[in-house]
């Protein structure tokens, strides 16, 4: 799966994350738990006139589609750590990191790589202009 790197998955990453667990619960829980009986209805013609009626079972359509978007959503993270990872200069690697994968807030990051007199410096003059110059948007 070939993920390109956009402001919209840098900012949605942290989400992205958090939802990870919760779709691994949900597909865990469809295997062991009646969560993942689905019922429908079809018509039953044996009589000469149609007749709903119910079938229940594993919703195997649902719980593929649970998967996929699993699947999808632990490669969109991968894709992120990876593309952190790989930004080469130190100190910009540095403020990614602990923005996007540790989850601090942008006063903290300010205060910890010292620039705790102006704490908007680390977003916008590194992130920002980090993301302006290699085209992402």
């Amino acid at each position: 799966m070939n993920i390109k790197i956009a402001r919209k998955l840098l900012d949605d990453y942290r989400k992205i994350k958090r939802e990870i667990p919760i779709l691994e619960i949900e597909l865990e829980e469809m295997k062991t738990t009646d969560s993942g009986i689905g019922n429908s209805t079809i018509l039953d013609y044996r009589t000469g006139q149609a007749r709903p009626q119910s079938v229940v079972g594993f919703d195997k359509e649902l719980y593929r589609r649970r998967e996929k978007t699993l699947e999808k959503k632990k490669a969109q993270v991968k894709a992120v750590e990876q593309w952190i990872n790989q930004i080469e200069d130190g100190q910009t690697r540095c403020i990614f990191r602990m923005y996007y994968i540790d989850g601090m807030t942008w006063l903290k990051i300010a205060d910890k790589t010292g620039y705790s007199k102006s704490p908007d410096y680390p977003r916008k003059m590194i992130r920002d202009r980090y993301l302006e110059k290699h085209g992402i948007v």
